[in-house]
């Protein structure tokens, strides 16, 4: 059975997202300016369980963060003994963790209207670098916290996280691992087609492999599975991870893995019209075009992030009838 998002209510003392229901609930769906109960909904979040064990997926859509129209989103996919407890964590701690941050940065003010055009080009650049250097530490001490948890043991579980957050028509991607950020944009023809925005951070892409060389690392694939490069401790066959970035996975921190997010900046135009996250469990049967046309033909926000999953269910049980599928989590924001 899917999940989909639930209410949740923000600790301004411990700086965490905590659901409204302390269940076993993957995803949140928090809408700041819920009490007025005129919010549009501009997006939608849902997680459905693989059949390899317990849902290690986490995923959170928060409306209203930072700026009136400001968005936070983040899919987290984690891995390992203990990967369930790691994604949530991250998803309970990792927003407020930005927000604090950001409002402990001087604030940058906007050029007045008689200034040239390329003062307000700084003053975005400003504001962008404001919130790499939030993204940048706060991905920092999240990975400290996780490592500081009393009786979890991450030497080997971990997790991805790819998150974006929008402030008016600022859009900031911070990735870490393999998950995916996508948009759909409209073309002149005014066909919707798929813009990635982020680079899947695996062993096997070149700039990774020689990092993690570099730091004596070893980077190999199995040969049962010679499509899929994984990480290896120096002298042992061990864990064999099959991803470059992530937080956790204390055992290979020391041999290349690093938890210092990808992040980049999109300026949200009228022709963007939509904003996906997904987990890997996603993209491993679904192109990039695929999982926009799914979006397309849904044209509904609260019921797209549910249908890209739902397709990729059947994608999987068409593609690999006999192995294990994984568990699938997405994001979809409109952003028009």
């Amino acid at each position: 059975m899917g999940i989909c998002g639930l209410v949740s209510c923000i600790s301004s003392t411990s700086f965490e997202i905590q659901p409204v229901d302390f269940g076993n609930e993957n995803v949140v769906h928090y809408d700041d300016n819920n009490i007025n109960g005129n919010q549009q909904v501009i997006g939608s979040v849902f997680s459905q369980q693989g059949n390899k064990g317990i849902n290690q997926d986490s995923a959170i859509l928060y409306q209203g963060y930072g700026v009136e129209n400001g968005v936070f989103g983040g899919v987290f996919d984690g891995h390992g003994k203990n990967g369930q407890v790691v994604s949530k964590f991250v998803m309970n701690k990792l927003p407020s963790l930005l927000l604090k941050y950001i409002l402990s940065l001087p604030k940058i003010t906007s050029p007045k209207q008689n200034v040239k055009l390329v003062d307000e080009e700084s003053v975005k650049n400003k504001n962008f670098n404001k919130w790499k250097e939030a993204c940048l530490s706060s991905f920092k001490v999240m990975d400290k916290d996780i490592k500081s948890l009393e009786k979890l043991d991450c030497s080997c579980s971990g997790t991805t996280a790819v998150v974006a957050i929008r402030q008016d028509d600022d859009l900031i991607i911070a990735n870490l691992g393999d998950s995916r950020a996508i948009l759909g944009r409209k073309t002149e023809e005014g066909v919707i087609e798929a813009v990635q925005l982020t680079t899947d951070l695996k062993p096997s892409l070149p700039s990774e492999a020689e990092r993690i060389r570099n730091c004596d690392g070893r980077v190999l694939a199995l040969k049962e599975e010679p499509h899929i490069q994984r990480v290896w401790l120096p002298h042992e066959d061990v864990p064999g991870l099959a991803m470059s970035r992530a937080f956790g996975d204390f055992m290979l921190k020391n041999y290349g893995i690093i938890s210092m997010p990808d992040v980049s900046y999109h300026h949200i135009s009228p022709n963007d019209q939509f904003l996906i996250l997904a987990t890997d469990g996603v993209w491993d049967v679904l192109s990039n075009d695929q999982v926009v046309s799914i979006v397309c033909a849904t044209n509904n926000a609260a019921a797209a992030a549910e249908a890209v999953v739902q397709a990729s269910l059947d994608a999987w049980k068409q593609k690999f009838p006999n192995s294990k599928r994984d568990d699938s989590t997405v994001i979809c924001l409109f952003l028009q």
